[in-house]
Formats: C-alpha cells, sequence, structure tokens
C-alpha cells in the first residue's frame, strides 16, 4: 500500500496544512465516497483513511468494518492530495472522525487528540515489533496500534547492472559512480523522488547520525551529514538522476516503464514490479555515507489512532480491539493481500507465508538488518525544517553548513515548544 495513490503525500504537509486550517475552524472534510457499513446495529463510527494506490484496499476495509456488529462503521476515503487538510480540517469540527489512520507525533498527543491505547494494547505488548511499540510510547502510555510496517529501500534492474558491469553499491561515492555508468540514452541511473525528500531521514542514518537523540537534541548537525549533502548536490547535478518523472517515488512506474536502473521506493511496490520485471528485480538499502556512516533503511509505516475530543470514544477504543488486535486474519489480508508489508505483529510476521522466501525475505531481512523507525518528537515541523536543508543545499547551490544552521535554529524552537 503506498503512501499515496495520485499525488505525492508527505508528512512534513500536514503542520502547515493544520495551522493553517485552525485559521479556518468551520471547515469540513471533504473526500465523498463516504461507503456505510450495514454490518453493526450499535453506535454510529466513522473512520477516516487515505486513498491507498493498491487495488482492492478500499473494498478491503469496508469490508472489514461491515463484519463489526456492535457498531455501524462508515468509511471516508479521502483520494488525491488531501488526506492531511481533510483529516486536520475534520479534527475542529463536530464532524471529527472517531478513528483515524496517520503516523506517530508528539504533538498529538501534547494537544489531548489522540487517546490512550494502552490498555488495549498491554495484553499482547510483547507480540509486537518494539520499535513499533516505542516509537507510538509517551511517558509510558502507547498512543495508536500501528497497523503495517512500510521498509524503504532502492529497487534496481540486474540486467542493466550486469550490462554497464555495476556491483550493488555500498557508500554514496559507489552510487554516484553506478548512476553514471547505467544512464544511457533515455534512461537514467538513479530515481531518488522528485525533490529528494523522500530520502532526507536517511541521508541523515546513511551518515552515521540521528534525528534528535534520546535527550531530544539536535543529532542531525554532523559533519558526515554535511558531507553527504555536497555529494547528492553533485548527484543532483550530474545528469544522472531522473528528474520530475510522471509518478514520485511510492509509485513503481519510473523502474518498471525502464526510465531509470535505480529507484527509491517502498516495499509496497514489490509486487507491482515483480510482476513487471519478474527475477530481473533487485534491492538494496541506501548506501553509507562518510567513514562513520552505516547502510540504513527507513521503515515507514501507519497506525490507527481513536480520537480522544471525540463522542464516542470508548465505542471507537472497542472497534479498534476488534479490528486491529483480535482479528489476525484481517491484519494479515492488510498487511500482504495489497502489495507487501511487514506485520507489526510477530505472530502474524511469522505466519506470512507470502513474506518467506525470494525478494519479499530479502525486504524482511533489510528491515531487520538496517531499519530505523520514526521517532514520535521528530515532528512536522522539524521535517520541514529539514526538507528545507534538502531544497536550499541539493536541488539549489546553497552552503549545507549554513543551511544546516537556519535548521538547527527552527529545530530547537519546536524542542523548546514541545519539552521546554
Amino acid at each position: 500500500m503506498s503512501a499515496m495513490s495520485s499525488t505525492n503525500w508527505n508528512r512534513r504537509n500536514v503542520l502547515q496544512a493544520a495551522m493553517g486550517l485552525a485559521a479556518a475552524g468551520g471547515l469540513a472534510a471533504c473526500g465523498g465516497n463516504t461507503g456505510r457499513s450495514s454490518g453493526g446495529s450499535g453506535d454510529a463510527l466513522t473512520q477516516y483513511f487515505h486513498a491507498y494506490g493498491e487495488a482492492g484496499t478500499e473494498q478491503a476495509i469496508k469490508k472489514y468494518a461491515a463484519a463489526y456488529k456492535k457498531a455501524n462503521v462508515s468509511t471516508n476515503w479521502i483520494t488525491g492530495n488531501n488526506f492531511e487538510s481533510a483529516l486536520f480540517a475534520a479534527l475542529l469540527t463536530k464532524k471529527a472522525p472517531d478513528v483515524f489512520e496517520f503516523h506517530p507525533q508528539l504533538q498529538l498527543v501534547k494537544s489531548g487528540q489522540v487517546a490512550d491505547l494502552t490498555d488495549l494494547i498491554d495484553p499482547v505488548k510483547d507480540d509486537f515489533n518494539p520499535n513499533d511499540i516505542k516509537s507510538h510510547t509517551v511517558d509510558g502510555k502507547i498512543y495508536g496500534i500501528r497497523m503495517i510496517d512500510d521498509p524503504q529501500f532502492f529497487y534496481y534492474r540486474k540486467s542493466m547492472f550486469e550490462k554497464a558491469k555495476v556491483e550493488v553499491p555500498t557508500t554514496l561515492d559507489e552510487l554516484i559512480e553506478a548512476a553514471a555508468k547505467l544512464t544511457t540514452g533515455k534512461v537514467k541511473g538513479v530515481f531518488l523522488g522528485n525533490d529528494f525528500t523522500a530520502i532526507q531521514n536517511v541521508i541523515i542514518w546513511s551518515a552515521g547520525a540521528d534525528t534528535i537523540n534520546a535527550n531530544n537534541e539536535i543529532a542531525y548537525h554532523t559533519d558526515g551529514v554535511a558531507e553527504g549533502l555536497k555529494q547528492l548536490r553533485q548527484l543532483f547535478t550530474s545528469g544522472n538522476v531522473l528528474l520530475d518523472a510522471p509518478t514520485d517515488f511510492w509509485d513503481p512506474s519510473s523502474l518498471n516503464q525502464g526510465l531509470c536502473a535505480m529507484q527509491w521506493g517502498g516495499m509496497w511496490s514489490m509486487p507491482a514490479m515483480q510482476q513487471a520485471l519478474g527475477d530481473d528485480l533487485g534491492i538494496f538499502p541506501f548506501p553509507k555515507i562518510g567513514s562513520a556512516g552505516k547502510q540504513s533503511v527507513y521503515n515507514g509505516g501507519w497506525s490507527i489512532f481513536v480520537n480522544a475530543k471525540g463522542k464516542n470514544v470508548e465505542a471507537a477504543k472497542e472497534y479498534v480491539k476488534w479490528l486491529w488486535i483480535d482479528q489476525k486474519q484481517y491484519q494479515e489480508d492488510w498487511a500482504t493481500s495489497y502489495g507487501f508489508h511487514i506485520p507489526p505483529r510477530t505472530s502474524i510476521a511469522n505466519s506470512a507465508t507470502k513474506l518467506k522466501t525470494g525478494l519479499p525475505a530479502e525486504g524482511v531481512k533489510l528491515f531487520t538488518d538496517y531499519g530505523h523507525f520514526d521517532n514520535i518528537a521528530y515532528d512536522q515541523t522539524m521535517q520541514t525544517a529539514f526538507a528545507e536543508v534538502i531544497a536550499s543545499s541539493v536541488r539549489k547551490n546553497g552552503n549545507p553548513e549554513a543551511a544546516l544552521d537556519t535548521c538547527d535554529k527552527k529545530v530547537n524552537v519546536e524542542l523548546k515548544k514541545l519539552f521546554g
């Protein structure tokens, strides 16, 4: 399940959307395609989901809801690029959803927007990936239940590598060299997303740094990160990068259609890529940057939350427990039948036969060996600030150190708001 179905949705935009919509407090959510379930006879509940790109996802979510008998659950399936704006607009009104999918964000906890779900998760806590628990925990309480883990890594065409006599790169220098050798005619060596922001976190991790540290202090401003930004500027201007692709990194089309030899993407794209390319498809993590670097994989994903300010909090929690704790068959179906994802629960991951062999098993291994998870405190404002570093020093020709200094000022202001 891709992060967006038809346009590039990026979590950095959400806070900006929320701030802008706060001034227009009466704005109600749009999105249509409500799809009221006929399964329940009790409380009326509404859930919000963004429109996943893979066929069958909307029908699956509505099928699950229809099977629930204790409430009448309707689904707002938000299409296009307006999921975040529709969600945050609705949360400001009386039409706010009872349940919604999103990502762990500390400001949602601090504002009292999301309900404490510790009591739901505690009995099965040990069955969840510990990192998924950690990324949803604030002061010992768990907010949100991870539905799917979505590792992101490079896909590549083996035949193109063989023809160009290129080995799988393990360093950023090697990636730059490979992109040059793989660029031929209309085929570009590599696709990193249309604005490079898809790789902004792995740039940090692959340089051996982190977003913020355990003391909630800036950890991304290192010599290694600065050097990585300079190298990416070199790559951006090399003529060996696919820019302005018809679709962004979340869609497999660029690699499938032969527009590039390497593409950054999510595990959700793997079935479509395998169908198009067969055994000509390989994967590898983001290469290490500098002497202190390490290869890395970004473990994104989606989580389900209960609106703590809603009218039906207890009924919503009961529904969420039923679907995302009790119904293991639906959880496995959601993770493996519509694109490939890794189930956050160990017991389900262990029984997910589709992920046990071949390339899917390689994806799981990359997830395990090189994966990094979101930090709940590294919020939209901070991500936006670092995205501006990418814009300044990679897509333009700004000085990386100056750009990082500017980013530091914005991030420190936000850290003080969150932690004092």
